[in-house]
């Protein structure tokens, strides 16, 4: 993510898996891109659509992008991957309305893109300049700001009422995301299983592809981290935040925020860039 030129993959790579909202398996081949192309995602029956914030539709209980009819949901652990890795050019073809959950993280990702490795192009990256802090708010005290600051680096704080999450904070740098955030699986409580279920959500959630806790417990334990929950978070605000196209060097700080105020502060953020 230092390097000064654009990166794309030195070959494709292909995974299948089951949608965890919709519950449809889907095949998804990620493919070298030019120069300049950005990540976007191709389908059969639609449009491209860039992974921009331009094109975000939808941010309940995942990340959703839209181009007329044609939608694309739950892209943030494999934004994620894609940018934490240093990938700015990648063309993404799926044969299903959802990215497939894996393993509830962005590991198998990453095990691919490593498998397939990179290619350094020609053409330099665009890094936008932050000069001033940009703070956005939510409910409960919740909010996502960035710091100017030399290099980049990510905080981001979580606190529940079940003591097995409680309260966690985490701080990393992109050099540790292969390790320390990208293994990090996706979470949630028992006791909203059904609602979620209820209001169409989680159709293909199981204890395979998502931790899940009851009050001081976790049903499927062992964690890859003591606070594997906030690692997950971090996960998702990198792929929210990937949308931009490119971060400034700044401190991402993140407490008790969604994939809502995640995608409030990436365009906050891009007005303050472009004012």
């Amino acid at each position: 993510m230092a390097s000064p030129h654009q990166h794309t993959l030195n070959h494709s790579f292909t995974l299948t898996g089951i949608g965890l909202h919709t519950g449809v398996t889907a095949t998804i081949t990620v493919h070298p891109a030019p120069p300049d192309q950005g990540r976007y995602f191709w389908h059969q029956d639609g449009p491209d659509i860039p992974a921009h914030l331009s094109f975000v539709h939808q941010t309940q209980f995942c990340t959703l992008l839209r181009k007329a009819n044609t939608t694309i949901s739950t892209v943030e652990h494999l934004l994620a991957a894609l940018a934490g890795m240093g990938i700015d050019n990648a063309r993404i073809e799926l044969d299903g309305p959802e990215v497939p959950i894996l393993d509830g993280s962005a590991k198998m990702w990453t095990d691919a893109i490593l498998k397939v490795g990179y290619q350094v192009q020609s053409e330099p990256r665009t890094i936008p300049i932050l000069r001033h802090p940009v703070l956005v708010q939510g409910n409960e005290k919740a909010l996502v700001m960035a710091l100017p600051e030399p290099h980049l680096s990510f905080s981001y704080g979580i606190d529940f009422p079940e003591p097995a999450i409680g309260a966690q904070w985490c701080r990393f740098s992109p050099k540790e995301f292969i390790s320390d955030i990208a293994p990090a699986r996706t979470f949630g409580r028992a006791k909203d299983v059904e609602s979620l279920q209820a209001m169409g959500f989680i159709k293909g959630g199981s204890l395979e592809n998502a931790l899940v806790c009851r009050q001081d417990e976790w049903l499927n334990p062992p964690l890859r981290f003591a606070n594997e929950p906030v690692r997950h978070k971090l996960l998702d605000l990198m792929g929210d935040l990937s949308l931009l196209g490119y971060l400034p060097p700044a401190h991402y700080v993140a407490y008790k925020a969604s994939h809502s105020l995640h995608i409030r502060f990436a365009k906050r953020l891009q007005q303050a860039l472009l004012g």
